[in-house]
């Protein structure tokens, strides 16, 4: 029997974007996962502000984001938390339900990744799940060696998956046996996920700018139906 493998995309989606579902469907196909669970944070820890959109709009967002794409779906897993949404109670409330952190793959790009040592419970993290960074080989990718590098106490768990489809260049290495694996991995992915960002598409909808082709046309007449991210008058 197959085990069934779950990607994990958290985040604030303030609004969720079309990088945000790239990157999710790219680890879904490179490494044959059941699905992608995206999460929206009811409380972010790394923020310094509240998000503007409140948790409802939020998560609604995020389900219409998925609606029409096969193997991804909005979780309202931290939604009910009362404190900070932390990476490790998220993969420890997975835990709970019965999957094993050789099931679990958190998602991340690598500009988050890089932040990893200022999250809660590291390095114990690193025993809750398999971790996927995401590279956008056009702004932010580092070859092996410099990975490994920034990251010298996890050079025995990387495994180098390569590019996904639709990034120049075959994948190079296969998913290794994830059934009889020792430990989770850190696999690390190219995909061709556009450099867009949340707070641009805040900042042009504050501006009256129109934000064609950054989030799925669902989304947008959600933000406008509802007037979010909108200047104050």
């Amino acid at each position: 029997m197959t085990p069934r493998l779950v990607g994990l995309l958290g985040g604030t989606f303030d609004p969720i974007h079309i990088g945000h579902l790239k990157a999710a469907r790219a680890a879904l196909d490179v490494l044959g996962l059941s699905e992608v669970l995206l999460i929206p944070a009811h409380h972010p820890p790394h923020r310094d502000t509240e998000p503007v959109a409140s948790p409802y709009h939020r998560f609604a967002m995020v389900a219409l984001a998925v609606s029409e794409t096969p193997g991804l779906v909005a979780s309202d897993l931290d939604m009910g938390t009362a404190g900070p949404s932390y990476t490790s109670t998220t993969l420890r409330r997975l835990h709970s339900l019965g999957l094993s952190a050789l099931q679990i793959f958190f998602i991340t790009g690598l500009d988050a990744f890089a932040e990893i040592a200022t999250w809660k419970d590291y390095p114990g993290l690193f025993d809750l799940s398999h971790f996927v960074v995401v590279d956008r080989p056009e702004v932010d990718a580092l070859s092996p060696e410099a990975f490994a590098g920034r990251f010298p106490a996890l050079a025995h768990r990387v495994w180098p998956l390569g590019n996904a489809p639709g990034v120049e260049g075959a994948i190079r290495r296969p998913v290794p046996d994830l059934a009889n694996a020792e430990h989770p991995w850190v696999f690390r992915l190219a995909a061709d996920t556009p450099n867009v960002s949340s707070t641009e598409i805040r900042r042009r909808l504050s501006a009256g700018d129109r934000i064609d082709g950054l989030v799925p046309e669902a989304v947008a007449r959600h933000i406008a139906r509802h007037g979010l991210y909108q200047a104050a008058e």
